[in-house]
């Protein structure tokens, strides 16, 4: 069985609301019979009634909503299997990651199988946290016995429809590829049995296969949306239509909080498909003016047209460079400690480093601008949304428009990246598209409203990785041994004031900002963590504390290393000792296969290494850089990856491959949110960095094989991806990197 127990950044969050809910068990459905689904011209081993989020239902047979094959696998006449995912799609191969599993246990024919959105039916809550959710790279770890429980099911139904049919002990029939096989040869396709199947009960307990018996899971798999996306063929939220649709774009504040304080907008009412200007509120308190048009550009014309003066007495202006001077006065001041070892040592270590990092606030910078289609009707309402908290948006959505959570229906949408973004506990982007469609249907508009933020309202207006100073005083023997390692921390709380907060901020720390500092090393470390409150909106990013966590870490054991003259590889596994195989296996399977201290670099190229543990993950890096022309290059960065099961390594390779891509962008010059007077400094891809093709290593990505339960990777590989690069660029120049995105100069 998968250990739900494992501490990770998200996960982490829920754990506290697990252990708070475990004497209540989540609601369950009635036991049903398999119902036909008439326009979808096929059967549904499931389709049932729309169960809005915390509506309860009586108890069946034991088995939780989340256990039922009944909302999650349809079979057509043909023998296609619709499998129906409970995790918002955005890129990590969700889509196919899980039908996957659920079809290895189904022994479903691969060619026959398609995936589809689930809702905000408590069908498609994580079966763990039971909320709605697709984060802390959850997916596949926590869904990946209940899917393969789900198919198991279904196949033991169907082999009972067919051991009625040919009057024959179940234990005499097989099943292959979508095809139930009986004595002397009988067979029928699943497609056939389908009706019969619907008729039997569920059951509760069912048998798995061994792994080594998969022929689906752990082989690399096209996945099934790669056609329609590579063709251009594939619908995203933004690409919503609905009959008689109108388009909303907003002027947001360019101070956060700030409310409007005068506003023009007849020259924007005269432009041609604008239909209505109006003032709405927006998050955290702030106030915006929508306007309404037929399509985008005429949106977008009015927004333009409008003249408008903002109120920003009451909230704090942010300047970046005066932010890093409080930051840098915080760090010496007395606070909270997430760790309190003895720092007596440090005062006579034969060996001192002292150093400060800085880390500046990022973009999520989807490629899908963010985006939310609403349509009201009397009494109801549906939205069109790629979300990552259907339940939670659903919640925010009725209580803005004043209606019962069984009254919002939730269509989630393909999403084209999101990174953290598409999931905030205020809803802030869905609130906000539900504030203009209520406010519209009061103008007398009733019609649709699809919301829309532009690149720049994305870039300049949304959440962002808060901004860190770290400050590190470490001393050490002559042999590397770390005596005391004094640290400091200080950034925003992104977990502070959400419903996670209750159980991540203990003690005034966010577990959130701590994670990845001291572990596995287990160094004697007194960590000090300072959250000052600031006028910035903050959030996840991919990998969350990791971003900065890792960077410390890795660069500064570095540091350690270069200074006693002790390969970098051979101390860290000297200080992983025999207590974390994992990492050793990880570490080792880079090196191998990087050709790391055995081949011979090009002249001016240097070896990097970091290795990094996140959401229960490891994934170790060997890179190899340069310095060209004053700008730091990544050449070559070989992953070694243990993430117990690779369930498709062909999407686990592109997710290493992605995360790694964020990485190297956090080290390229210009890669910064930066702010003057409250106002952000940057507004698109043309002075906010993101990698390019010119900046592309070769990245080859290695797995070390296990048959365990498979642990996260949609985030893992991107923490030790910046560290390592780091550590090649200091080996080239002698000077240790202490600041994100990289300054040689």
């Amino acid at each position: 069985m998968l250990n739900h127990t494992d501490p990770v950044e998200l996960p982490r969050a829920l754990q506290h609301m697990l252990e708070r809910d475990q004497a209540t068990e989540p609601a369950t459905l009635p036991r049903r019979s398999f119902l036909k689904v008439v326009g979808a011209g096929g059967f549904a081993l499931g389709a049932f009634p729309h169960l809005a989020m915390g509506q309860t239902a009586p108890a069946a047979g034991g088995l939780k909503p989340t256990e039922q094959p009944l909302a999650f696998v349809r079979i057509a006449p043909s023998g296609e299997v619709m499998v129906t995912v409970n995790r918002l799609e955005f890129g990590q191969g969700v889509q196919t990651g899980l039908p996957m599993i659920l079809a290895e246990e189904l022994d479903a024919d691969w060619s026959k199988v398609r995936s589809q959105h689930g809702t905000a039916d408590p069908a498609y809550a994580d079966p763990l946290f039971g909320i709605h959710l697709t984060g802390g790279s959850t997916a596949i770890k926590h869904s990946y016995t209940q899917y393969r429980e789900l198919g198991a099911r279904a196949r033991a139904m169907l082999l009972s429809a067919a051991a009625a049919r040919w009057k024959v002990d179940v234990s005499t029939l097989r099943t292959q590829a979508g095809t139930v096989i009986g004595p002397g040869g009988r067979k029928a396709s699943y497609g056939e049995l389908a009706e019969a199947a619907m008729a039997l009960p569920v059951p509760e307990k069912v048998a798995l296969k061994d792994p080594k018996d998969f022929r689906i899971i752990g082989r690399p798999t096209p996945r099934l949306d790669s056609r329609a996306k590579s063709s251009g063929q594939q619908s995203f939220g933004i690409d919503v239509r609905r009959p008689g649709q109108l388009t909303a774009l907003v002027a947001h504040p360019p101070v956060f909080g700030s409310k409007v304080k005068t506003l023009d907008d007849s020259a924007a009412r005269a432009i041609k498909g604008v239909k209505a200007v109006l003032r709405v509120p927006l998050d955290r308190g702030a106030e915006g003016v929508a306007v309404i048009a037929d399509g985008y550009w005429p949106a977008k014309q009015g927004r333009d047209a409008l003249k408008l003066t903002w109120d920003d007495s009451a909230v704090e202006k942010v300047d970046s460079a005066r932010q890093l001077v409080q930051y840098r006065e915080l760090a010496k001041q007395p606070g909270p400690r997430a760790f309190d070892a003895d720092m007596a040592p440090l005062a006579n270590a034969p060996r001192k480093i002292e150093a400060e990092f800085v880390f500046p606030y990022l973009a999520h910078a989807p490629m899908e601008p963010l985006n939310c289609t609403v349509q009201l009707s009397e009494g109801r309402a549906e939205l069109w949304v790629g979300t990552q908290f259907p339940g939670v948006d659903a919640g925010a959505a009725a209580r803005v428009l004043g209606l019962k959570p069984e009254q919002v229906t939730m269509n989630v949408q393909m999403a084209g990246g999101g990174f953290g973004r598409r999931g905030l506990p205020s809803s802030d982007y869905v609130v906000e598209a539900c504030e203009i469609a209520k406010a519209a249907r009061a103008a007398g508009i009733n019609a649709p409203v699809r919301m829309v933020w532009s690149r720049e309202d994305d870039i300049k207006g949304g959440y962002y990785r808060p901004m860190h100073l770290h400050t590190a005083r470490v001393g050490f023997d002559e042999r590397g041994n770390v005596l005391a390692w004094d640290h400091v921390l200080v950034g925003q709380s992104i977990m502070a004031g959400t419903f996670f907060e209750g159980g991540m901020v203990k003690n005034g720390i966010d577990a959130t900002a701590t994670e990845g500092m001291r572990e596995p090393y287990g160094l004697p470390m007194r960590l000090t963590v300072h959250h000052p409150k600031v006028n910035v909106p903050v959030l996840w990013w991919r990998s969350v504390g990791s971003t900065h966590t890792a960077f410390v870490m890795e660069t500064l054991l570095d540091d350690i290393a270069r200074a006693t003259k002790q390969d970098p590889v051979a101390y860290r596994m000297r200080l992983f000792g025999d207590k974390h195989p994992r990492h050793r296996a990880a570490l080792q399977l880079a090196v191998d296969k990087s050709g790391y201290g055995k081949k011979q670099l090009p002249a001016g190229r240097a070896w990097g290494v970091a290795v990094h543990e996140s959401f229960s993950s490891v994934v170790a890096y060997v890179v190899e850089a340069s310095v060209k022309d004053g700008s730091p290059v990544l050449h070559r960065a070989t992953a070694g990856v243990h993430c117990n099961l690779a369930i498709n390594p062909k999407s686990l390779e592109t997710q290493v491959q992605g995360a790694a891509v964020m990485g190297l962008s956090m080290c390229l010059p210009g890669s910064a949110i930066t702010l003057k007077d409250g106002v952000v400094e940057q507004s698109n891809f043309g002075d906010y960095t993101v990698a390019r093709i010119t900046d592309m290593p070769e990245i080859n990505v290695h797995v070390v094989p296990s048959a365990d339960p498979p642990t996260g990777i949609g985030e893992p590989g991107l923490p030790p991806l910046a560290p390592a690069f780091a550590n090649a660029l200091a080996q080239l120049t002698g000077k240790p990197m202490r600041e994100l995105p990289f300054k040689l100069a």
